[in-house]
């Protein structure tokens, strides 16, 4: 609107309707002579509205009813999808509050179907997470959907779920049927934990099976139900009771069935196929169990009702390499480094206690920060340190890449105000590299002017798997790593895995020192934020020979932390 029309606005007159004598209430008459005008008014604007409500109706009769490929954007929407017209720019729905707008579901990926109070972090993490440009696709979603149900439907106290059992007591010759299962064993520690457990839903995703999970270790104590109206911790009855001592050697292992002839060498039963079968692999597992990653052996996995599995590996990258799933995990995960991103926000929601934990310390300590950085400082040493060349480590690291600034030792400590403040959250089984590092930074100022602080949630010493409390502690700090703007992890640590893959970050990742010494460079930015698989297999099932694993395709690599492992990495970035 131009000056001279503004102007000409203000300037008119406005006009008034003609006072009523005093006392002298409007009469019939007055209403009568401005009656006409009205309802010719009226008229007018009902059918000027009428015209503008039958072109936005039609447009949106065309836009409701036209094929999907011909929406702006093209391309047919996935299932379920509800194709409505976006208001135009410019217009914009009743304003909300910056809490209301989080998308506590963030992206669909978790299900509305909860009791928000039986587990506060599911639906609360957005208020402490910032939100994650990495999207998951339709197809997960989808997937994520389809599967809540089959769980539902054949989960533990369901009459599918007995009869399942019932089969399982039988004995041999049982046949797959509408309810199959992947039983998860226990094992390791948490970070080990959360890792298999996340490596075995997507392989149960693939195979169309129910995930249980052995409840030892308290995990029910740390993690909420993830699926909505059923459980996925294995009833305490189950049938066979001595699940928890399969190892490497037991009979019921499928590599030992291998080994013994039992089972071809492709994978077919000689005999009736069993009720059940072990899997075992963990980092000691031998050549005959890690067949399991060939393809011929999956096709005959598909006729056993109950798979039991013991894992301490993140063994997602190989999933990747059978070719049956090729397809189906492309679909799945297009940004190939955010699996376990996607999985763990779906999959692990700290319980009520643990959520305490998590938010006490968040609010009291780390909220009001400018910025977060989180260094998660594993060591692997029989000793219990501190150790100066890990301290060493650290600080090469942060001041070299500038996660840290310097400090001065000439000036003097001056107080400042209204300045950038910096929040340095530790974690480590020792406190020594903590009080190091927080004494130099309170005793010198930093050349930047930045305020920095440091708090580090517990030093429990030693690792304690066993132990309620530790773990819990241990979750709650993991959450809080993954809360950070920038990390700094340790090498070969599942802990560090966890936190990175949470946070949907690409972590500075320490080198393993050797000979108690600091590495050089100390640390790298990793490639991608997926985690390692620490014992891959390294072998061509189709030729039957030997092969780097780590060259077969573009989106698996090996690690930076250790040279054999095998991670994911999205090929459009490398």
């Amino acid at each position: 609107m131009d000056i001279n029309l503004k102007e000409r606005i203000r300037r008119s007159p406005t006009r008034q309707a003609a006072p009523s004598p005093p006392g002298h209430p409007r009469g019939r008459k007055g209403a009568a002579a401005v009656l006409p005008l009205s309802i010719a008014a009226l008229l007018a604007c009902a059918v000027l509205l009428l015209l503008l409500a039958g072109g936005s109706a039609a447009r949106r009769g065309q836009f409701l009813h036209a094929d999907p490929s011909e929406l702006p954007g093209g391309g047919r929407a996935g299932r379920g999808d509800l194709h409505q017209a976006r208001p135009r720019d410019g217009i914009h729905e009743t304003s909300v509050s910056s809490k209301d707008k989080k998308d506590k579901l963030i992206g669909g990926l978790l299900s509305p179907g909860f009791d928000e109070q039986s587990c506060l972090s599911r639906y609360q993490s957005v208020l402490y997470r910032k939100e994650s440009p990495h999207l998951p696709s339709r197809y997960l979603l989808e997937r994520l959907r389809e599967h809540e149900v089959l769980q539902k439907k054949c989960g533990p106290h369901t009459e599918l779920y007995k009869k399942a059992v019932d089969q399982l007591k039988s004995g041999q010759d049982t046949k797959v049927g509408d309810c199959n299962y992947l039983v998860w064993v226990s094992y390791s520690g948490l970070g080990n934990r959360i890792l298999t457990i996340a490596s075995a839903f997507l392989y149960a995703i693939l195979t169309n099976r129910v995930l249980l999970l052995d409840e030892d270790k308290g995990t029910a104590d740390l993690f909420c139900e993830p699926f909505p109206n059923t459980s996925w911790l294995l009833p305490p009855d189950f049938p066979i009771k001595q699940f928890k001592n399969f190892s490497i050697g037991s009979p019921e292992s499928y590599g030992n069935m291998l080994k013994t002839g039992v089972v071809h060498s492709y994978g077919s039963f000689k005999g009736p196929s069993p009720a059940f079968l072990y899997l075992h692999l963990a980092h000691d597992y031998d050549d005959y169990d890690k067949l399991f990653f060939c393809e011929y052996n999956q096709q005959h996995l598909q006729k056993i009702p109950w798979l039991i599995l013991r894992s301490d590996n993140y063994f997602v990258p190989s999933l990747f390499l059978i070719p049956a799933y090729q397809a189906e995990l492309m679909r799945l995960f297009p940004q190939k480094d955010a699996v376990f991103h996607h999985l763990g926000r779906y999959l692990f929601h700290p319980t009520n206690v643990v959520w305490g934990l998590i938010t006490r310390y968040y609010d009291s300590y780390l909220a009001k920060a400018d910025e977060k950085l989180g260094i998660q400082i594993r060591v692997f040493d029989p000793e219990p340190g501190p150790f100066q060349h890990v301290l060493d480590q650290v600080l090469a690291c942060t001041l070299k890449e500038k996660l840290l600034p310097d400090i001065s030792a000439q000036q003097p400590i001056i107080s400042t105000r209204n300045v950038r403040s910096k929040v340095v959250l530790i974690t480590s089984l020792n406190s020594g590299y903590y009080e190091t590092i927080k004494n130099m930074y309170w005793e010198h100022p930093t050349m930047n002017g930045e305020i920095i602080s440091f708090h580090q949630p517990s030093h429990e010493e030693h690792q304690s798997s066993d132990r309620r409390m530790h773990n819990m502690k241990a979750w709650a700090e993991i959450y809080l790593l993954s809360l950070s703007d920038v990390m700094v992890t340790s090498a070969w640590s599942t802990f560090g895995y966890v936190a990175q893959g949470l946070g949907g970050l690409k972590t500075w990742l320490m080198f393993k020192p050797e000979n108690r010494t600091s590495p050089d460079p100390p640390c790298r930015q990793v490639m991608s934020m997926e985690p390692c698989f620490h014992a891959p297999p390294f072998y061509d099932c189709k030729a039957r020979q030997g092969t780097d694993t780590g060259k077969l395709v573009p989106h698996v690599r090996h690690c930076e932390d250790m040279s054999w492992g095998l991670k994911l990495v999205d090929q459009n970035e490398w």
